[in-house]
């Protein structure tokens, strides 16, 4: 494999020559090579890195906790976490909680254990959290006063990094602006600020002088004024072509206790006033973000040129978002399909959120494999949801067991098979992987089969089981269908056959071209288990696309319930294991199930059914 020079004598191979669905590499040499995907940003990063510019390559993931995190977040994490990796340096996680009315301690949560699960075995190594409680340093670089909060050094008890920690520290860099004429308080409503930035139009109060906006400003903070009477604003120009420059919020008042620090606060700041300097504060490098804060980033540099810092300030790089065929990204919208209780909540299998990802059995290997070779680009665009589930059949065909299971049994009765006799076939666990062994699987005189695989009527194509026709049973014999025996209402409810007792795997008869293989279970030692068959939760590639309702195109098909007739050694199936249901598609334990009522969650088919259905 040829490396091409990447940035001051490291070398990085050219994703093109990488296998589909490559994995991140291992921590590396980074003097000698950096293995791995290149993109704008790492050409940026490695440029940095070979010029020494900073001690450290720092990034960080910083989700605010109003939701949970879906799978644009997943793109995200791999690229943060991934050139700390590349790179040798650290990734902060950093909950941008400045929003109490949105807030909650469950989504903290819900976010540490994605992060958490993504990370573990290839990043965990460079997460970045803080001594649980603590709070920013004050320091002195080169001869100023400053503020900083390191990643903790020890084991000890930590947590992530949270910007409502920094409130302090933001309230006194809002006060230098204030003194430096920089930042005024406005007794605007809402309302008319948004009307008069619209129309780049100064408010009466821009002109205040200092010592009254200092009064008000603490007023504000002491908590004198009722929500939405008064902000704090940045002074910059408010005929700014770019409108995020036209004299922008930097606090509002919040009569509202925080998630974190309870009811200490009643002014909050604005995201993008504590966004940048949470950035700085933590000593963050690169501030990587997607591609609708572009045109924040202006202000992001206003507010840390404006106050004058001692450190080398943090840069803000733009990439493009994931948006993902038959899906819907918005928080909003995945927070309505939860609350008019479209979906069984934010874990729902078929949500695009990591947490719904992870319970519907994705491993994430797969995930890292996909964020990983989608790319880093700075042009919007829709990637096909095929290319994830490509990425995950890619995965699971290489770990997942292979299982025998029923989903939609019809009893078999094999007429010329000894009554009372049982046979211990054997069976592979994993084609793909010589390490996993056989396992033994009964056979009887009576088998469940899939009622998918018999036709009373069949086309002339048909190769699995009908009246007069022959199958192989997978791991076992022939069978031929000699019978179909119905109830009174002409329900078929038994099929009766004879089975070929030489065609077993090194029998006389075994090597008989048949067309048709389909795959069963002992009706005697059959284990049941409900099936969860999760499909694409909507119809159309672009849902949210127009200004239609996206819950039009919600699929009336994306989840089926049957009760499957599984081999007997499913019953003490792993939740931490994969199995292929042979023939049928992937699955893994729900976290319903229990030894008494196994439940199965499909991962996915196969094959891509919804390519067949496009081409019809």
């Amino acid at each position: 494999m040829q490396a091409t020079p990447h940035g001051g004598g490291l070398f990085r191979t050219p994703l093109d020559n990488y296998p589909p669905f490559c994995y991140p590499p291992n921590h590396m040499n980074l003097e000698d090579t950096a293995l791995g995907p290149t993109d704008f940003i790492r050409d940026i990063v490695s440029k940095h890195f070979s010029e020494r510019k900073y001690p450290r390559i720092h990034t960080r993931f910083p989700p605010e906790p109003n939701g949970y995190l879906h799978i644009g977040h997943a793109k995200s994490i791999c690229l943060n976490f991934g050139i700390a990796r590349e790179f040798g340096g650290i990734c902060n996680l950093r909950m941008d909680d400045t929003n109490p009315t949105k807030e909650d301690v469950e989504y903290v949560e819900s976010i540490q254990e994605d992060v958490n699960w993504l990370i573990a075995g290839w990043a965990k190594d460079n997460l970045g959290l803080k001594e649980k409680g603590k709070t920013p340093d004050a320091v002195s670089s080169h001869g100023k006063p400053d503020f900083h909060l390191a990643p903790a050094r020890n084991a000890g008890a930590v947590e992530p990094f949270y910007a409502s920690d920094y409130f302090d520290q933001l309230y006194e860099y809002a006060i230098t602006l204030i003194k430096k004429g920089k930042a005024y308080v406005d007794d605007l409503t809402p309302e008319e600020t948004d009307e008069y930035r619209r129309n780049a139009k100064e408010s009466p109060w821009r002109n205040r002088s200092v010592d009254e906006n200092l009064a008000l400003f603490a007023r504000m903070k002491a908590g004198e004024f009722p929500d939405g009477k008064c902000s704090l604003r940045a002074k910059i120009d408010v005929a700014s072509p770019n409108i995020w420059l036209r004299d922008p919020l930097l606090y509002r008042i919040r009569h509202t206790a925080h998630h974190h620090i309870g009811a200490k606060w009643v002014i909050y700041p604005m995201y993008d006033f504590a966004h940048c300097l949470s950035d700085y504060i933590e000593g963050i490098t690169h501030s990587i973000c997607t591609l609708e804060f572009e045109v924040h980033r202006a202000l992001y540099d206003w507010i840390l040129e404006s106050l004058d810092l001692p450190r080398p300030l943090p840069h803000q790089y733009e990439f493009a978002r994931l948006n993902l065929g038959y899906t819907v990204m918005s928080k909003r919208k995945l927070h309505q399909l939860v609350l008019e209780k479209i979906v069984t909540g934010w874990d729902d299998p078929r949500m695009p959120t990591i947490s719904g990802i992870r319970r519907r059995g994705v491993t994430p290997e797969a995930l890292y494999a996909f964020a990983y070779n989608i790319g880093i680009t700075k042009y919007n665009g829709v990637t096909d949801v095929a290319v994830l589930e490509h990425a995950i059949r890619s995965d699971l065909n290489t770990c997942a067991l292979r299982r025998l299971a029923v989903l939609r049994p019809i009893k078999v009765v094999l007429t010329n098979y000894p009554e009372g006799k049982m046979e211990e076939l054997q069976a592979v666990n994993n084609p793909e992987n010589e390490g996993a062994g056989m396992r033994k699987i009964p056979f009887v005189r009576e088998l469940f089969i899939d009622r998918d695989d018999f036709m009373e009527v069949a086309p002339p194509k048909f190769f699995r089981l009908k009246p007069g026709g022959e199958v192989r049973l997978k791991y076992a014999y022939i069978i031929k269908c000699e019978e179909v025996i119905k109830d009174a209402a002409g329900n078929i409810t038994e099929l009766r056959c004879t089975v070929d007792l030489d065609s077993k795997t090194g029998g006389a008869t075994a090597n008989r071209k048949i067309k048709g293989t389909i795959h069963w279970v002992s009706a005697a030692h059959a284990v049941d288990a409900e099936v969860r068959l999760y499909d694409r939760l909507f119809t159309v590639p672009e849902p949210d696309a127009g200004d239609g309702d996206f819950r039009a195109h919600l699929n009336p098909h994306s989840l089926e319930v049957v009760t499957a007739k599984c081999e007997p050694s499913l019953k003490d199936a792993q939740a931490t294991s994969r199995y292929q249901f042979e023939r049928l598609g992937y699955f893994a334990l729900d976290k319903d199930s229990r030894p008494e009522k196994l439940v199965f969650n499909r991962t996915i088919t196969l094959k891509d059914n919804w390519a067949k259905e496009a081409h019809k």
